[in-house]
């Protein structure tokens, strides 16, 4: 509590890159490999809005999804027409209906006959549209067979799950039932993605501000020290300052690996109470990052209270600033898992998921380039693996299922920043694993406080243009997203090269790499020559 457990980090450091890279916004058009596009049967697999009215009173909207075949979908609302719906006779709709359509539209069962056939037999009928209910609540894609050669069909087909589909007959009962088919176009940007890529650069610039003005903090006590000739007290060999988890070449790589361990567990797990679990996880972490944030904040006004401390049980000692804090903290993460499925949960979740984000990367470091590289290219691989080749094995993407939390009736897992698409009809959130902005940030945190210690300026530092290659990496995610028409996207896929690639690149130039590699410190001649110096202690070595 009084001081955050670089235990705790790192184990929430594991838990939070478990996700470490998924940017989404919701797929609305969808392509299969596995059915391809034949002539007449070459439609992209859109989703589908159906907006009702009974009695000519508006009711309410169901989503399916376009077949492969027929003519596409208007995407203007405007533009769609309002139509007559009628339940088929026979209700499968696998032979000729007994009655004339006259342009309505026709609802059909599944049935045990080909999509295509029912189309034709309802467009035989004179209907301007069909309206299949599936019958299991999944959505299936309507596919033609490679061997048909008769796909002339001119109405548009559109499958619900049975849950909607048998929502839907039931209006028929209530009287004359009107629906209207259309498929809304997401807008190129969203407002949602440019507030997240603030959110997530605004995170990594104050987190590195904070762990480089920590690293300065403890050097001036350093060199306080050696000038008041308490060399006993000090531990110059230990590169960090207590408190804090240097980040080894050994723990690089088995970070992921344990992470894809912790990824897999949650891909078999994910049910209602795994999710659950999840969520006291995170509001404990949400909780301690908070508190950590806050305490840092008020003690330069509450300086009394920062710096007295009273011993509690299993904590140790404890500010008495931190205890009067802590309380706030509880009830804040309590009450947003409480609420969690409001509209404006989201809020609270950001809110404790960024708090987490700054206190980990102000107590995890890493203590040069090599270590930092290997780090964010294990964390390359892995997000590409979990992301694309997950495919191959479980028939889906791994991490985008857990992100999205597609076994559950959650709206996610808490590991996650989110935005609502406010100007999207669709809806939807778009979202960012923790881990595409605590990896990366360790790095940019590193730049800083080499920067720092070496006395650059901004310019002919690392850090401004480490962040400028991280935003630009971000960015170029967005816009692969929107390309991809709304596809989840290995976030480090784009973030890894932009930022390693700068640090690397910039370092070579200026002929530093080699120390920025080894050491990660700048050469720092010791002034302090009343000590005796030893042969390891040459250097007065700046902690970072």
């Amino acid at each position: 509590m009084g001081t955050s457990s670089p235990e705790m980090a790192a184990a929430l450091l594991l838990v939070m890159a478990a996700l470490a890279g998924v940017a989404a916004g919701g797929d609305i058009v969808h392509q299969d490999d596995e059915a391809p596009k034949i002539p007449g049967c070459s439609n992209d697999f859109v989703l589908v809005k159906v907006q009702t009215w009974v009695n000519n009173r508006e009711d309410g909207e169901f989503v399916g999804v376009g077949a492969r075949f027929g003519p596409t979908i208007e995407s203007k609302e405007k533009h769609a027409n309002r139509t007559g719906l009628l339940l088929a006779d026979p209700i499968d709709c696998c032979d000729p209906p007994t009655q004339k359509v006259a342009g309505d539209v026709l609802l059909v069962q599944r049935g045990n006959c080909k999509f295509t056939k029912k189309a034709k037999n309802a467009e035989a009928a004179g209907a301007s549209a069909i309206i299949i209910i599936n019958h299991v609540h999944e959505l299936y894609k309507m596919v033609c067979d490679r061997n048909e050669t008769d796909l002339d069909i001119n109405i548009p087909a559109v499958l619900l799950p049975k849950d909607a589909g048998n929502d839907l007959q039931k209006l028929l009962t209530r009287g004359k039932v009107s629906v209207q088919l259309y498929s809304p176009d997401r807008p190129l940007v969203d407002t949602a993605e440019v507030f997240l890529w603030l959110m997530a650069v605004g995170t990594i610039l104050c987190a590195s501000y904070w762990s480089a003005w920590s690293a300065r903090e403890a050097v001036i006590e350093q060199e306080k020290l050696l000038k008041d000739g308490h060399e006993s007290s000090l531990n110059l060999e230990a590169g960090g300052s207590s408190g804090m988890v240097d980040i080894n070449m050994t723990s690089a790589i088995l970070f992921v690996v344990i992470a894809s361990c912790f990824l897999i567990m949650l891909y078999k797990l994910m049910s209602h109470w795994f999710v659950e679990l999840l969520v006291v996880i995170f509001c404990i972490g949400g909780v301690e990052g908070l508190q950590t944030c806050l305490v840092a904040l008020l003690s330069r006004w509450f300086k009394p209270a920062a710096e007295s401390f009273v011993k509690v049980p299993f904590f140790g000692a404890v500010s008495y600033l931190t205890i009067a804090v802590c309380p706030f903290c509880i009830v804040f993460a309590v009450i947003w898992a409480v609420y969690r499925r409001m509209t404006y949960a989201w809020i609270g979740q950001d809110i404790l998921g960024i708090a987490l984000i700054v206190t980990v990367i102000q107590i995890v470091r890493i203590p040069n380039l090599k270590v930092g590289s290997v780090l964010l290219s294990c964390s390359f691989l892995y997000d590409i693996f979990w992301v694309f080749i997950s495919k191959m094995w479980f028939h889906e993407s791994v991490m985008i299922v857990v992100a999205r939390g597609d076994k559950t009736d959650e709206d996610g897992v808490p590991m996650l920043l989110k935005i609502p698409r406010m100007f999207d009809p669709w809806g939807g959130f778009s979202i960012i694993g923790f881990g595409d902005i605590l990896l990366p940030g360790l790095l940019i945190a590193f730049a800083l406080r080499y920067d720092w210690a070496a006395k650059k300026t901004l310019q002919s530092g690392y850090f401004l243009w480490s962040m400028v290659a991280y935003g630009s990496g971000l960015m170029i995610t967005y816009v692969a997203l929107n390309l991809m028409d709304g596809h989840g996207q290995p976030a480090l896929l784009y973030i890894v090269p932009f930022t390693l690639g700068t640090f690397i690149a910039l370092g070579r130039k200026r002929g530093e790499l080699r120390n920025l590699w080894t050491r990660g410190q700048p050469e720092r001649v010791c002034t302090h020559m009343h000590m005796q110096p030893s042969p390891k202690d040459t250097n007065c070595d700046a902690i970072l």
